[in-house]
């Protein structure tokens, strides 16, 4: 179902001037709409929808998330009708920003809700509750996180993987991805992911789907929080984009090279590590104008 559109992944070599050997993953080059960890996440959850005869997609995000936006054209793409629970009600009345904008365009319906309610994305009752006002929906978690997710983003690596890198990098947000390739990874590989989430509370729902330890997660570089910047990160995307013509945003993606480039050069690896970086993708955050420390 999801196979035919997808193009060709290329990985992109970059020439530091460290003992360290650096690669990135293109995964944002997939698809221009479902690109990037989203294009795994949705596609057994899709194929899953079809096999049981849904005819809606219901999921949650916030105003920023790179899962509604992908879903909302996931959806239409594949004749869906969707629908979006949107946290935070005050943004009912307000001028969408691109992410929003994005998902109504590909016909996606956007309720929004109050953060309080928001919370109960994962209470049983507040689902069922949505099952019967929404009888012919194919529920999807926040950020897509859910076994058949798991499933797509094993395949982000591949065998060849298991011996040409020492340590894989990627963003976290609900923690699937990382999930996902820690399942996918060989034991001796060492999976380092960067939480554009401010707290340590990730690390629990991660250990909720491996139980491989050959991983560590660290929220140093998110900024203050989701959706946070400050003008180092702004000034060291630009850097990045111009030096190595890499596109990158600053929810995910960019905190994640912002990060990995500083422990470099703290000589953090070793001498010669090989370093395998998962772009994930969600560059319609570009579009974004975010406030330094935007709460």
């Amino acid at each position: 179902m999801f196979d035919p559109i997808a193009q060709t992944i290329s990985d992109q070599h970059l020439n530091l001037d460290y003992s360290v050997q650096l690669t990135v993953r293109r995964l944002d080059q997939i698809h221009p709409n479902i690109s990037g960890n989203k294009f795994f996440k949705l596609k057994y959850n899709f194929i899953e929808a079809q096999r049981l005869g849904f005819k809606k997609i219901l999921t949650f995000g916030g105003a920023y998330s790179n899962h509604i936006a992908a879903t909302a054209y996931a959806a239409q793409f594949f004749g869906f009708e969707s629908m979006g629970i949107i946290r935070g009600e005050e943004l009912a009345n307000k001028t969408y920003n691109p992410t929003l904008k994005l998902a109504q365009q590909m016909g996606m319906d956007l309720k929004f809700v109050s953060r309080e309610n928001y919370k109960l994305k994962q209470d049983p009752e507040f689902n069922q509750q949505l099952q019967v006002e929404y009888p012919d929906s194919y529920i999807i978690p926040e950020g897509g996180t859910n076994g058949l997710a798991i499933q797509g983003c094993q395949e982000i690596l591949n065998p060849h993987d298991y011996t040409q890198y020492d340590v894989i990098c990627c963003a976290v947000g609900t923690g699937g991805t990382i999930a996902g390739i820690i399942e996918s990874s060989a034991p001796k590989q060492h999976i380092l992911g960067f939480s554009a989430l401010k707290g340590d509370f990730l690390k629990q729902d991660i250990q909720q789907w491996t139980q491989r330890t050959n991983w560590s997660l660290t929220d140093a570089y998110c900024c203050g929080g989701y959706a946070k910047t400050t003008p180092e990160l702004l000034c060291f995307i630009e850097n990045i984009e111009q030096q190595f013509q890499l596109p990158l945003e600053h929810i995910y993606t960019g905190k994640m090279f912002y990060g990995v480039f500083d422990l470099i050069s703290k000589h953090y690896f070793a001498e010669n590590t090989r370093i395998l970086l998962i772009h994930s993708g969600g560059l319609q955050g570009r579009l974004q104008k975010i406030s330094i420390n935007q709460k």
